[in-house]
């Protein structure tokens, strides 16, 4: 009987510790993919800025990410923007509570670390935590605000909208004053050599330099591209052979106010593409005005 005890303590010891150890290892490895996944997106955003190795980030450059919830209450429903602040001479983190009129109404500070605010689950515990037990609150979108300084310089938009297929997801880069920057295909399941070719330059390079005016009205139109425009579009970032400031200024006035031309074979997928991106830029450009009046009205002193 002695032996059969000893037995079943051991075997229940050695359970203890494996689980122990794959809890463990699967915590060191979710966060090991988390931080790969976070290096990938911040690789995309750079070079959305056009940073890359011949062209490093200046070392004041600062990315700013913003997360906007939904919060309800009972019938009542809140937008909740969850901002970098000054804290001291260190970076802390504050929820911001608006009515559905934009109106300012709370601003609650939140146990957060610069390494946590890039968990969505991380983020989500923080928040709960300053929420009473009755609400809800449900992760929207996110922006990321480029700063130089005190400056803001761009803005990074992450997004999905329908495609022909499935969802596509995206990356719209805005200069300071919501022009076009640049645009990044991150994930599609488009038809392979049809709609598939939204992720080849000659696409994506149409959408460059058009400003907000023009995005916020743009369409697709069934013509092919220009044989000279297609071979500006693919050379545009390219090391080698890429066009010099001049002929990019040229080529940009001659086509930033042109709408987008379809793929060939592919007008649903271009299509989807232009009117998710116009969607992106219009709904940023009404939601960022509202968070900067309730931001001043809270007097929050933000990073950005």
């Amino acid at each position: 009987m002695r032996e059969i005890i000893k037995i079943t303590i051991a075997l229940t010891i050695s359970c203890l510790v494996a689980g122990l150890v794959i809890g463990t290892t699967f915590i060191f490895t979710a966060r090991a993919k988390q931080q790969n996944e976070h290096l990938n997106v911040q690789q995309t955003m750079l070079g959305l800025l056009g940073y890359g190795k011949n062209n490093p980030a200046p070392p004041e450059l600062r990315l700013r990410q913003v997360h906007r919830y939904i919060v309800k209450d009972g019938a009542s429903t809140r937008m909740g923007y969850l901002l970098p602040v000054e804290a001291g001479s260190d970076e802390g983190y504050e929820l911001m509570l608006l009515d559905l009129n934009g109106n300012f109404i709370d601003r609650r500070a939140l146990a957060m670390t610069g390494e946590t605010a890039l968990s969505a689950d991380d983020r989500k515990k923080a928040l709960v935590r300053v929420m009473k037990p009755s609400m809800e609150i449900d992760f929207a979108d996110t922006m990321i605000i480029a700063c130089m300084g005190d400056r803001r310089s761009a803005y990074l938009l992450p997004g999905e909208f329908p495609g022909f297929k499935t969802f596509i997801k995206a990356m719209v880069a805005l200069g300071a004053d919501f022009e076009m920057l640049g645009l990044e295909v991150i994930e599609h399941e488009e038809d392979p050599g049809l709609g598939a070719e939204i992720t080849q330059d000659y696409f994506k390079n149409q959408f460059i330099g058009k400003s907000f005016e023009k995005l916020r009205r743009l369409t697709v139109v069934k013509e092919p591209i220009p044989a000279d425009y297609e071979k500006f579009l693919k050379s545009i970032g390219l090391k080698d052979g890429g066009p010099s400031a001049q002929a990019m200024a040229e080529m940009e006035k001659r086509y930033q106010d042109k709408d987008i031309h379809a793929l060939t074979g592919a007008t649903i997928s271009s299509t989807a593409v232009t009117l998710g991106v116009r969607n992106m830029v219009k709904k940023f450009a009404y939601r960022i005005q509202i968070m900067d009046r309730a931001i001043d009205a809270g007097g929050i002193p933000v990073l950005f």
